[in-house]
């Protein structure tokens, strides 16, 4: 019985946390309010850009193509990604105070984990469409129509939640400092109670299960789009399209490498500043990067935009 009493203590001790401190950027005290003033900055633009290319792929029919229904999308889930991490990080550079709750930093952790998978996928699908586009025209509309479209979008939004149900099951003792500005899935390990060996193991099982196989096809798209480029007898036109493609892959490599860094690469999540540098360029620049790369430099974003503001000063002259 006494056994007993002191595991049922011993198990009220593990559960005891029910928050989380978010140290941040801790090392770089005096730099706060800048740090405050160029992510309220980032965060502005990241949800402008995408919020407006949401507006202009839904309002405009020119933009109902399969390109543009993956360009939405893909603005979608940045406008969501940047809201999951940025408010709460503005808010503790603001305030100082930098406390989170179980719950809090549980949805949090679920709701990024969810979008990184869906930004992989999405990315792919994305690069497999141009590939379609530029080295397949003739079979383009029969390959990629929107109805495949659509449940490709919907594959890549249902991907990337085992994990976060797996890390409710474990306890947290102590100590509750996560020496990260968001709750990401590493640090949160280190502070748990229990035996982690299974949930790390699916963890790298699941990253080289998702971030490989969508990484190796939009690789192997773009090297087939490059290859296509290369037979273009214009100059003019091979600049232009290794312009737009550069471009891409600047993007791809970006997120891409900043992943396969932090969760992949071994002893990953030893530095803890290394770790932040590279999670600011996937979690804050990638999402800022998108629509600019991806929508706001194409003729027929352009168009739209030209279209849309030419009503809209129509409407405030009348």
């Amino acid at each position: 019985m006494a056994d007993l009493e002191k595991g049922t203590g011993d198990w009220r001790n593990q559960t005891s946390i029910t928050e989380f401190i978010l140290l941040g950027f801790r090392n770089l005290h005096e730099l706060q309010i800048p740090l405050f003033l160029l992510f309220l900055v980032i965060y502005i633009m990241t949800m402008a850009g995408n919020i407006l290319i949401i507006a202009l792929v839904v309002a405009d029919q020119h933009l109902h193509t399969p390109m543009y229904l993956f360009l939405g999308n893909l603005s979608c889930l940045e406008t969501c990604y940047s809201s999951t991490i940025l408010p709460r990080t503005l808010a503790g550079l603001l305030t100082g105070d930098r406390t989170i709750s179980f719950i809090e930093c549980i949805t949090q952790l679920y709701f990024f984990g969810s979008m990184v998978s869906v930004e992989c996928c999405l990315l792919s699908a994305m690069s497999y469409d141009r590939y379609l586009a530029i080295c397949k025209p003739l079979y383009y509309a029969a390959l990629m129509n929107n109805s495949v479209c659509f449940r490709l979008a919907a594959g890549s939004w249902v991907s990337g939640t085992v994990i976060t149900f797996m890390m409710v099951r474990l306890t947290f003792c102590g100590p509750n400092r996560i020496d990260h500005f968001f709750c990401d899935f590493t640090p949160m390990l280190k502070l748990s109670c229990s035996d982690t060996s299974l949930i790390a193991l699916v963890d790298l099982i699941l990253s080289f299960a998702i971030i490989l196989p969508t990484l190796l096809l939009t690789l192997t798209s773009y090297v087939c789009i490059i290859a296509t480029i290369l037979r273009i007898q214009s100059t003019t036109g091979r600049q232009k399209a290794f312009s737009t493609c550069s471009s891409h892959l600047i993007v791809v490599a970006t997120f891409y490498g900043s992943l396969i860094i932090i969760y992949m690469a071994p002893k990953a999540g030893t530095a803890g500043d290394l770790r932040k540098l590279f999670s600011v360029f996937y979690t804050v620049l990638t999402p800022l990067a998108n629509p600019l790369i991806y929508s706001l430099r194409n003729k027929e974003v352009k168009e739209a935009l030209k279209k849309a503001g030419g009503k809209l000063a129509a409407l405030i002259r009348k």
